[in-house]
């Protein structure tokens, strides 16, 4: 079970190198490593369950968070229709990006980063990926071509940055300066 403490923070160098590619057909490894990733973002988002565990709510969650220095990611999380994404992204590509750029009113926040934060981050408001998806009911892995919008691509291209040692404080800027140069909140607040 992955807890806080095992959550890597920033200031570790282990968040600032670039993972490696992934074998298919996964090893059981890697689908304990998934299956524990996802057990972490759904404890975390059940009220009594992360206050028991002492858990910080998390939408995603990338394997070089826990010190796993491979293209692994697992997203949990509702679209703004409130449909549940739950995906296990392997060795993903983002080949297709929006011109239009949105962002999060408020800014985003990362279970390695524990400070407080002031800013937003850009986010292409689309994006078109290719990437092994994993699906935990059939424990098969299958290679996708698919499209995301609004805040799921904007979780998906948080937790794609940590997969090349990047986190989401490196391209924080100033909101109104933002706003300035036409970029978008995802919602008004």
């Amino acid at each position: 079970m992955i807890l806080m403490k095992n959550i890597i923070r920033e200031g570790n160098d282990i968040l600032r190198k670039e993972s490696s590619d992934v074998k298919i057909p996964l090893s059981n490894e890697d689908k304990t490593t998934i299956l524990e990733m996802l057990g972490y973002l759904f404890n975390s988002q059940n009220d009594a369950k992360a206050k028991e565990l002492g858990l910080r709510p998390g939408v995603g969650l990338a394997a070089p968070q826990i010190g796993i220095n491979k293209k692994i990611f697992t997203i949990l999380a509702n679209d703004l229709e409130g449909k549940t994404w739950l995906l296990a992204v392997i060795n993903p590509n983002i080949i297709k990006k929006s011109k239009e750029i949105v962002y999060l009113p408020g800014g985003e926040g990362c279970l390695s980063v524990d400070r407080e934060t002031c800013g937003i981050t850009p986010r292409h408001k689309q994006i078109t990926v290719e990437a092994d998806l994993y699906n935990v009911q059939t424990g098969k892995t299958e290679h996708k071509k698919f499209s995301l919008n609004d805040y799921i691509a904007i979780v998906f291209q948080h937790e794609y940055d940590h997969l090349f040692g990047t986190l989401f404080v490196d391209t924080i800027m100033d909101e109104d300066k933002a706003k300035k140069s036409g970029m978008k909140p995802l919602w008004e607040e």
